[in-house]
């Protein structure tokens, strides 16, 4: 082949051509013109796996470049929701609640502790404290949430008598880029170190799993794949010992290897990078290590701290000596191990969902303590006592212990992922118990109006394969709507077709599809009819475009508005559901028909309706700041002198 037709081919001068060819194993001669077909083939190869390293080193600088980017921030930024309280902004601003305060009247708002600022003038505030301020996203304000319950969570488990404690097994999340083979590796080690299965035994999903290794149990964090975006990543980072970093040894690190490598060290999490696929052809695990040395994360064997492990998750070469990795690192951390195996028991809830014949069942990773049958158990949002625990197979135990997975039955309402669980004594659960219900006690009348007006909405789901529509499905069930009931009301593999589309029209339903097309006919019948469909190759693009669907469907919400608070001074007669009480307006006003939440302790402990206002015996509609008045309250929790009545009304919005 002309050197000048392979210059061409390759998109390059012939100059550039034979100066690089040195570079790249192919000595030539500056005065050659011709080079036989063979070589340069080999050349174009060459020349490619160039390009594609060049291409590689490119997309790691530029990750690199964010990283120093990020380290190198110093504004003062911060994030504030819709709305805040004035100690939650203090606390942001990182400033004593009181100069909040001083700030908040020098221009002219009067507000005490408690009270709510909604973004604007919370965000004024900021900014004359010298702070950034951009509104808070919903992630934003979950991970916020996670860091308090992380937390709460180490205050809750540390155990100041020491000789209680004993090492527990050590919970490990596997993390990495998306094709990676996470998945493979957990099926793969699955497979070859499952303990203790019974002949028959049906392994139930919960989330988790335990293998033997030496005779030391590992429990491994199963995450569905439909869930491994950040915020999920996060959460397993927040409840693992040990983080299992895969790595493709064709590919390198990509974007979510560097997101898992800042989640494992924000959480401060021992790690060991699984250099996956290593039976490929084009596997290059030392590429994989240089790139790692460059985000200063040097192999042991080049003398650094990281613990690299070549595997095949296909083949299963390297997964023993992984495991046994695993508990080298395990009995270096054993000190973060150490839990108490006898006092009631703490833990997180990894999985819930509403089962049919068994109602909110969840599975719970326990930290410390022992979880048996019987127990009352009580998370922030949930309650219930214990009526059966199975293990990680489905198979039926009378307790579990740190470090365990446990799958729970007994909830009376369903927790959230990521909420914490304790085991509480009788008369505690019955405290926590009746605040819980008081939450949900109260039905504004236009709730009801609402409820009696309950949408239907109805979904046709069609999906590539099983396992993408079962994913879809079961993030489909973690979208809650109280004023809609959401129907899957046909579901299925393949394209949408004419007979979805005329099924849709029928039962009017939206169609939503994953990686998957629309038939031409089907839709020109769609279109003909008004049928919605909607088709994405990404699931959570297709979950927010269901969410935004679904509330235009419902149509607005409850959105309550404070007015003012009271504080109760006398107490004069009360019925089957009223009391006549005397009190004092601290703040605001209140009116006739406001809605009532009932403070005692720093605790809520009733809800109620203002019925009557009278000021000196004549009936008002009204009563302002610093006024006394006598109230009608219509409930039927018994007011105490002391108490403090919050007043607020609902709107739609």
């Amino acid at each position: 082949m002309n050197i000048t037709e392979l210059a061409r081919r390759l998109k390059v001068t012939t100059k550039e051509l034979k100066e690089k060819l040195p570079e790249l194993g192919f000595d030539i001669g500056p005065k050659a013109i011709q080079i036989p077909d063979e070589q340069a083939q080999k050349v174009i190869e060459a020349w490619q796996k160039m390009k594609r390293e060049e291409e590689k080193r490119k997309e790691l600088e530029k990750i690199k470049e964010r990283i120093i980017k990020k380290e190198l921030a110093t504004e003062k930024k911060i994030f504030l929701p819709n709305v805040i309280t004035v100690n939650n902004l203090a606390k942001k601003l990182n400033l004593p609640v009181t100069k909040v305060i001083q700030q908040l009247i020098k221009n002219g708002v009067l507000a005490t502790i408690n009270d709510n600022l909604d973004f604007e003038i919370a965000a004024i505030i900021s900014e004359q404290f010298g702070f950034k301020v951009e509104k808070e996203t919903k992630e934003m304000k979950e991970e916020e949430e996670m860091i308090m319950t992380k937390e709460r969570l180490e205050k809750l488990i540390k155990e100041d008598d020491k000789s209680k404690l004993k090492v527990r097994q050590p919970i490990i999340v596997v993390m990495g880029h998306v094709d990676h083979g996470k998945s493979s590796l957990i099926e793969k080690i699955k497979e070859i170190r499952i303990t203790d299965k019974e002949p028959g035994a049906i392994t139930q999903s919960i989330g988790a799993y335990e293998v033997e290794k030496n005779g030391k149990k590992i429990t491994f964090i199963d995450t569905p794949g439909h869930e491994a975006f950040k915020l999920m990543r996060a959460r397993g980072g927040q409840v693992a010992d040990i983080a299992i970093l895969v790595v493709a040894a064709d590919d390198g690190v990509k974007e979510q290897t560097i997101e898992s490598l800042e989640i494992i060290q924000k959480e401060k999490l021992p790690f060991i990078v699984a250099i996956n696929k290593i039976d490929k052809p084009e596997a290059d695990p030392e590429r994989v290590k240089k790139q790692l040395a460059e985000l200063n994360l040097v192999p042991e064997e080049w003398g650094g701290k990281t613990i690299c492990q070549n595997i095949s998750a296909k083949t299963g070469f390297g997964i023993n000596e992984l495991l046994d990795l695993i508990l080298v690192v395990a009995e270096l951390e054993k000190e973060k191990l150490l839990a108490n195996f006898n006092r009631p028991a703490i833990g997180t809830i990894i999985e819930a969902h509403l089962d049919k014949g068994e109602g909110p069942v969840a599975t719970v990773i326990i930290h410390t303590g022992k979880l048996k049958e019987r127990d009352f158990i009580v998370t922030q949002e949930a309650y219930g006592r214990v009526k059966s625990l199975y293990d990680w197979q489905g198979k039926r135990i009378k307790e579990g212990l740190p470090g365990m997975a446990v799958k729970i039955i007994g909830f009376k309402t369903l927790p959230k992922v990521g909420e914490i669980l304790e085991v509480k004594d009788q008369k505690e659960f019955k405290k926590i118990k009746r605040r819980l219900e008081l939450k949900k006690e109260f039905i504004s009348p236009l709730v009801l109006v609402k409820q009696k007006e309950a949408k239907s909405v109805n979904l046709i789901i069609k999906a590539d394969v099983i396992g993408s529509l079962e994913a879809l499905i079961e993030a489909i069930k973690k979208l809650e709507f109280e004023e809609a009931k959401i129907n899957i009301i046909k579901k299925g593999l393949g394209p949408i077709n004419e007979a979805d589309v005329l099924e849709a029209f029928k039962s009017k339903a939206l169609i939503f599809g994953f990686k998957v097309k629309i038939s031409k006919e089907a839709e020109k019948i769609a279109e003909k009819e008004g049928v919605k469909f909607f088709l994405s190759q990404v699931i959570y693009e297709l979950l927010e475009k269901m969410e935004k669907e679904i509330k235009e469907i419902i149509g607005p919400k409850i959105k309550e508005v404070y007015l003012g608070k009271v504080k109760i001074l006398a107490t004069f007669r009360s019925g089957d559901n009223f009391s006549i009480v005397g009190g004092k307006v601290l703040e605001g006003k209140i009116s006739v028909g406001s809605k009532v939440r009932i403070w005692r302790n720093d605790e809520i402990v009733g809800l109620g309706e203002i019925e009557q206002l009278q000021i000196n015996k004549i009936d008002v509609k009204e009563v302002s700041e610093n006024q006394e008045c006598g109230i009608k309250y219509k409930g039927k929790e018994e007011i105490k002198i002391g108490d403090i009545f919050e007043i607020y009304k609902e709107e739609e919005e």
